[in-house]
């Protein structure tokens, strides 16, 4: 129980830092927005985990891990980021969101021999159903690129494959949620730091960028980074990697709710696909 609320509050997260992140698209690069939420975020959590995390870990534990955080976060967030400049949000989340669950449902039975119940699979499929529904009501402003599908595709395995080593090392280790966020955020700095030096990004948005863009990026961060991987490991220390991976795709439904309360205007038919998609939530709960 404790690992679903974790994962909904993830979700919950995500859907608040997205309204933000969306207003710092005309400061930021990509990769540069990628490495500075990072940052930032890496500089809470790595003091956190030395004075709360007094469990030590084996390197090899540490080393799964980084591995994880590079391809999840690292390669993972990059290859979406990509795939929105080709081929518009709600295609991306589209692709992403639905395969992501799928892939780590099939590589946690085969790494983990982490097999699902009949019930857990009939809420995932609620779920998804309603969010892909949510995602189709809504308009895309870019054409279909089989680049851009390719990149979502590529996204969706990343995090998958992040979610199930995630899900292995805290399940067979002594590592704590705080500890293993900060190590996960290492490898995937590390990667950012790669692509960033060989693509030549800028390290620095633009010159004139004034001080209330950083304020934003640093609350988003807060919210949508830092607090975020602290929950999600939290939530694949106590729940399975599909289903937690399945109620992160929630964030779509909640992210249409903050922007209705926000006064926003949103597709007619909306509520209730949300509401089926609280349908799916509440079997995992049962």
């Amino acid at each position: 129980m404790l690992g679903i609320f974790a994962a909904l509050t993830t979700a919950l997260c995500w859907a608040i830092a997205a309204r933000l992140y969306r207003q710092l698209g005309t400061h930021f690069a990509a990769l540069t927005l990628n490495f500075w939420k990072g940052l930032l975020s890496l500089m809470v959590l790595l003091p956190l985990s030395l004075i709360y995390s007094d469990t030590a870990a084996a390197n090899e534990h540490i080393i799964w891990l980084l591995i994880s955080g590079a391809i999840g976060i690292g390669l993972g967030d990059t290859c979406f980021f990509l795939a929105l400049s080709k081929i518009g949000d709600r295609l991306s989340l589209l692709i992403a969101e639905t395969l992501a669950p799928i892939l780590t449902a099939l590589l946690a039975i085969a790494w983990l021999q982490e097999w699902l119940t009949g019930q857990q699979w009939l809420a995932i499929a609620i779920i998804l159903f309603a969010v892909d529904a949510v995602l189709r009501l809504q308009r895309s402003d870019k054409t279909l690129q089989l680049s851009g599908i390719s990149y979502a595709a590529l996204a969706a395995l990343c995090q998958a494959i992040g979610a199930v080593i995630s899900r292995d090392v805290l399940v067979n280790s002594q590592i704590d949620a705080l500890s293993g966020s900060s190590w996960r955020l290492v490898g995937g700095m590390a990667l950012i730091i790669i692509l960033m030096t060989i693509k030549r990004s800028r390290w620095l948005p633009s010159a004139n960028t004034p001080l209330r863009p950083w304020l934003l990026l640093l609350v988003a961060t807060l919210i949508g980074t830092t607090a975020s991987l602290y929950l999600q490991m939290v939530a694949f220390s106590y729940t399975k990697a599909a289903v937690v991976q399945t109620l992160l795709t929630t964030s779509v439904i909640l992210s249409l709710i903050l922007s209705r309360l926000a006064g926003d205007t949103i597709p007619s038919g909306s509520w209730r696909w949300t509401l089926l998609a609280l349908v799916g939530v509440g079997i995992l709960l049962y």
